[in-house]
């Protein structure tokens, strides 16, 4: 037993000088990969299918201020308020899955870029207890606006379309610093299943999200993180 509880408790040392280091790494150097990009990669090699991946990293003076707006209207209209969770929201999606609705995890940004940077997907009871573990280190060493940055350059905005720089020359054959209030809501209305919907020639479901987010884009005052 005293052997057991010396190796967890290495191995516990271990995992947290490892996850600390890292998270001050990646408040420096842009993030290299994503392990949904491997996991995307792998899936499309033993499918037979081409390999498409764009990633191009770009710093968040580099993305319109649209996007950023967009993004936060359609995924997390707290994120400049809250630590890294909105029980608010999570209170409500746990209510409206206890009644057989759509499936809602009421995430914020913060934990969708502690999922995105260092986990794997899934709905285990460990994974969401790393991912608080992760959301609370980024908010307290990254700060809002280097995770937002984290967050535009690393999530999935179509087939192997990584980040805002990849997502904006796909869809509308421009770099982000240029995206309209239109264009940013296109991308931001396609994020609950980017492989799925197109940002561009978009179904209905889609165009009334656009509308949405347009709506909200223009009720918001000048970010200030």
């Amino acid at each position: 037993m005293k052997r057991l509880l010396r190796f967890l408790y290495t191995v516990m040392l271990w995992f947290l000088g490892l996850s600390v280091s890292l998270v001050v790494i990646y408040k420096f150097i842009p993030v290299p990969f994503t392990p949904l990009m491997i996991v995307r990669f792998v899936e499309t090699k033993n499918n037979d299918q081409e390999v498409s991946f764009d990633h191009d990293w770009e710093p968040l003076e580099n993305i319109s201020p649209n996007l950023q707006k967009a993004v936060i209207a359609s995924e997390d209209g707290t994120f400049l308020q809250h630590h890294g969770f909105d029980f608010n929201a999570m209170g409500k999606a746990l209510k409206n899955n206890q009644k057989g609705k759509k499936i809602k995890g009421g995430s914020t940004i913060s934990q969708q870029t502690a999922k995105n940077v260092f986990l794997w997907q899934g709905r285990s009871y460990l994974r969401k207890g790393l991912e608080a573990y992760f959301t609370f280190l980024i908010e307290l060493v990254w700060g809002k606006e280097r995770i937002m940055e984290v967050y535009l350059n690393s999530i999935e905005m179509g087939n192997g379309i990584y980040g805002a720089q990849a997502a904006s020359r796909h869809w509308y054959h421009k770099d982000a610093s240029h995206l309209s209030v239109k264009e940013a809501a296109g991308i931001a209305a396609i994020l609950p299943n980017p492989r799925k919907f197109k940002a561009s020639n978009s179904s209905s479901y889609i165009n009334k999200r656009k509308t949405k987010i347009v709506r909200l884009i223009r009720h918001m005052g000048k970010l200030e993180y």
